[in-house]
């Protein structure tokens, strides 16, 4: 039986709620932060809004993945979840922002659940997940507080 993934992980960004979600919510510069994404493609024209598609190339556990994530939810400078349209198994990325201190509590959740093989390896690939989605939010925090 296949075995659903939910990876959460967050980090607190010193940069005001509104830089940071324009930022990392404008799928442009998921290849800057994100390790693994080697390219993301607009199908319909930018901005980033409610029904927006963009074709994502990415490489994890050694594979590469080609999927289309389409924009099912947006509150500007709180939330954008994205789903896949099309790729190898049903995925859901959400981003949520919120004010903390001095700065942005930002929180990426992947949720899915892989099909074939993949599905056996649910607890590995989570856990691998996780760990790509720490380096991620810690390069995006580099990227967007420059260096300590």
């Amino acid at each position: 039986m296949p075995r659903d993934v939910d990876v959460c992980t967050e980090t607190v960004i010193r940069r005001p709620c509104d830089e940071v979600a324009a930022y990392a919510g404008d799928p442009t510069h998921a290849p800057e932060w994100y390790a693994n994404i080697s390219s993301v493609e607009w199908r319909t024209p930018p901005p980033v809004a409610v029904g927006s598609r963009m074709d994502f190339v990415a490489t994890f556990l050694g594979r590469r993945l080609a999927y289309t994530y389409e924009v099912a939810e947006l509150e500007p400078n709180r939330r954008l979840v994205m789903r896949t349209a099309d790729g190898p198994f049903p995925m859901e990325t959400t981003y949520t922002w919120e004010p903390v201190g001095d700065g942005t509590r930002m929180t990426l959740r992947n949720r899915g659940r892989p099909g074939g093989l993949s599905a056996l390896a649910g607890p590995f690939m989570a856990a691998a997940m996780r760990r790509a989605n720490r380096k991620d939010l810690a390069a995006l925090k580099t990227r967007l507080e420059g260096p300590s």
